[in-house]
């Protein structure tokens, strides 16, 4: 019976499909949200593919220029796609959350090498054999990705730098030892449990220039939320009046989501108070 029933069901939608006109496709096109090149570092001794994204206005609007947002974790498969995303849709005109910008995201070839400092700690070396390159990287970053995107595309001195996880620890090590390199902070999850926590000892580095920086953490555990709040502290003792710090804990996040919902937080509460 049952059977039957189904048999005639399947006829019925089957006729019904049949006897259908399905719309006449007229053109097919690809689309992409951006471009992949690879350029050859000296510093690093490899070469490195770098996942541009660049406003529509870019190829119509010949003498604007454009600032540029730097993303760690930047290839395909991780950070790029979506937060380029929140890039474009934050410059749509009715949004003007954040200025049209160029994106720049670094693909990894070993993250766990370009985004640490060597750790004493044994169980770090460890996990992590090939760790303690960051030196090098942030060479890499200074004298030849900045000036590479600087001569190749229209930019404005304005530089941001996303980095999230290990990412986070390479940004936040940055901001101390070279904070000339990049104007915008964006913090997410870092991890600062590196080497003991010992960079959150080091003395950050002076800086006279106007500075944004955002820090924010999900729901992650003891360690990773305290050592966030704790580089806040941090940074708020030592904030001049030419800096902007903010912190955020995304409660409803955890670490392998909290970046997207931070970088767009980010957005929102840096160049607002660049319009400011």
């Amino acid at each position: 019976m049952n059977h039957t029933f189904l048999s005639m069901i399947f006829i019925l939608l089957t006729h019904l499909l049949v006897g259908q006109e399905l719309p006449e496709k007229l053109s097919e096109t690809d689309f992409s949200l951006g471009k992949t090149i690879t350029i050859k570092s000296n510093i690093l001794e490899e070469t490195r593919a770098l996942n541009i994204y660049l406003p529509s206005s870019y190829s119509t609007e010949s003498l604007k220029t454009y600032p540029v947002i730097y993303l760690l974790d930047g290839s395909r498969n991780e950070d790029f796609i979506h937060v380029s995303g929140i890039v474009q849709f934050g410059s749509f005109s009715w949004i003007n959350m954040v200025p049209e910008s160029i994106v720049v995201g670094i693909g990894n070839i070993d993250r766990q090498r370009d985004f640490t400092y060597p750790s004493k700690n044994k169980l770090d070396q460890k996990e992590f054999p090939s760790s303690g390159q960051s030196e090098k990287f942030i060479s890499f970053l200074e004298q030849e990705l900045q000036p590479y995107i600087d001569a190749t595309y229209r930019t404005t001195t304005m530089k941001t730098i996303i980095g999230q996880s290990l990412g986070g620890l390479l940004a936040t090590e940055i901001l101390f030892e070279k904070p000339y390199l990049f104007d915008n902070f964006i913090i997410v999850s870092p991890s600062l449990w590196w080497d003991d926590e010992k960079l959150l000892d080091r003395q950050p580095k002076p800086f006279d220039s106007k500075k944004s920086i955002f820090i924010a953490v999900g729901k992650e555990g003891e360690v990773m939320e305290r050592t966030a709040k704790e580089l806040f502290d941090l940074l708020e003792k030592n904030r001049k009046q030419h800096t902007s710090l903010f912190f955020d804990f995304l409660d409803d996040k955890t670490h392998g989501d909290a970046l997207h919902l931070g970088v767009y937080h980010a957005f929102e509460k840096i160049f607002k108070s660049h319009k400011e």
